[in-house]
């Protein structure tokens, strides 16, 4: 991971993104209204995490873009590099009314693998590492107990320990016009998900 000394500058300007999300037509920017909360994974590449999440009743939209990093407003090509420390993440604007942040935490632990570091499956490097980043305590405190729940579960199941980093959110950077909703403008594209088939009894997610 790059340090703040060597970390690249990026820039002041964010990046552009459409107005509308692809798939829903909501807003892709906020402000976003009062009565609805927010979300962000990281899962490996963005472009299944996100698809994973649009789908699930009572998200309002959703964002692909990089947090937990140095750069501001980095790009893809940084981003990959190394250099930025950015892990790449899916913004989630839910209404609580309808889906609870515990339900995103369950698409969230059985839609990868939390155990393999700085990787998901073939995806490899620092910006393909399991993270919960959250907005609050609440949020903290139930991503710290969901996790070590599925931990126990996993354990259980011969798989390895949970390296998902829970750390309180900085800014979210949006990624470039491209990635957002890019399995529903191109449905053949590669995903790269695959979770560990372990679910939390009780539930049908995968």
């Amino acid at each position: 991971m790059p340090t703040p000394d060597t970390a690249l500058s990026g820039r002041a300007e964010p990046m552009p993104v459409p107005k509308a999300h692809f798939v829903n037509g909501n807003p892709l920017r906020g402000p976003f209204p009062a009565h609805l909360e927010q979300a962000i994974f990281g899962m490996g590449c963005f472009w299944g995490v996100e698809r994973k999440f649009w789908q699930v009743e009572g998200v309002f939209t959703t964002a692909a873009g990089y947090a937990a990093g140095l750069t501001p407003n980095p790009s893809y090509q940084e981003v990959c590099g190394g250099r930025t420390g950015h892990n790449e993440v899916v913004l989630v604007v839910f209404d609580p009314a309808k889906v609870g942040y515990e339900d995103l935490l369950t698409v969230f632990w059985e839609g990868h693998d939390p155990t393999q570091g700085m990787r998901q499956g073939n995806d490899t490097g620092t910006q393909y590492r399991s993270g919960i980043y959250t907005s609050d305590e609440l949020q903290a405190s139930a991503a710290t107990v969901s996790r070590d729940a599925y931990q126990l579960m996993l354990q259980e199941a011969g798989f390895g320990t949970i390296t998902t980093e829970i750390i309180p959110a900085a800014e979210f950077y949006y990624a470039e016009e491209y990635h957002q909703q890019y399995l529903a403008k191109n449905p053949g594209g590669y995903c790269g998900l695959g979770g560990t088939g372990v679910r939390c009894p009780g539930t049908d997610a995968v």
